[in-house]
């Protein structure tokens, strides 16, 4: 993504930040910026609603904010989403990792569960396709789930799933550099889109 010294992304007139997945891509996205937020973001597409099932806490750490050695290489880019029919019902995942020109995709069905379950499980499986890597590397996690980031880098108490959850910000704190990106579900970004594809067609094709 294009962006200032500041590290503020650049708009064009439209209010579109150009993108690429690789930087050997010759072709760019142009995503409206509301359809890209980092994790830290104060809007309330990345806040839990009042039925949701995490509350936030500022007292919990942030998992990935603790650097353990440090990280080297460009990131790898890890796009995942969950799926789930009916909630609770079978759940499919989706994982698009991208290391500069490699590409690896996945779907998996899961059983039965619930749609958190199928976004959380994502992102653990997610950082088992790239294995070591993540040990040395800077990784960047691609997910339209607020739960997700919520319960794993913002602190949010989780009422359920704790055993997963709990074991998830024990492996992220482990790791040298995670960044998570809050994308818009079915708003047209090619990956989050791919993601969804590999998700569903896990749960028909099981």
């Amino acid at each position: 993504m294009r962006a200032d010294d500041s590290g503020k992304l650049e708009l064009d007139s439209g209010g579109r930040a150009e993108m690429k997945y690789r930087e050997t891509d010759t072709k760019s996205y142009r995503p409206f910026a509301g359809n890209l937020l980092p994790d830290d973001d104060p809007t309330p597409s990345s806040s839990p609603s009042p039925s949701s099932s995490a509350s936030p806490s500022s007292s919990s750490p942030r998992p990935h904010a603790q650097t353990k050695t440090p990280a080297t290489g460009g990131a790898v880019e890890l796009w995942t989403d969950g799926a789930c029919s009916g909630n609770p019902g079978p759940m499919g995942i989706g994982i698009v990792a991208i290391d500069g020109s490699k590409r690896k995709e996945v779907g998996e069905y899961l059983g039965s569960g619930t749609n958190n379950i199928a976004e959380l499980t994502a992102i653990d499986r997610a950082l088992d396709v790239i294995g070591d890597d993540a040990r040395t590397r800077r990784v960047r996690i691609y997910t339209d789930s607020a739960y997700a980031i919520g319960v794993l880098s913002k602190g949010w108490k989780a009422k359920a799933n704790q055993e997963l959850i709990a074991r998830m910000r024990k492996r992220l704190a482990t790791l040298p550099e995670i960044v998570f990106v809050k994308v818009s579900g079915h708003a047209g970004v090619p990956e989050n889109e791919r993601c969804d594809e590999l998700a569903r067609g896990a749960i028909t094709g099981r």
